[in-house]
């Protein structure tokens, strides 16, 4: 059986001529699925796929996350 893990997304997109960064932290199976559901959050808004960039995708334990309802979740 599989381990839902938790995974910290870091980078930015650019809308209106200027450049926002964000950080998501999402729970996922897969780095892949964790992708997944930040790119349709982020393109939720607006923002086309091909004007984000993806800086780092990084594997967090549950110590390190600063988001209250994925620690909740998890415990």
């Amino acid at each position: 059986m599989s381990e839902i893990k938790i995974y910290r997304i870091i980078g930015n997109y650019n809308k209106n001529h200027k450049k926002y960064l964000f950080r998501k932290e999402v729970r996922a199976l897969k780095e892949e699925d964790a992708l997944e559901k930040v790119l349709s959050q982020i393109t939720s808004i607006g923002i086309y796929r091909r004007q984000i960039n993806i800086q780092e995708v990084k594997e967090i334990t549950l110590d390190e996350t600063q988001d209250y309802l994925i620690r909740e979740l998890s415990e």
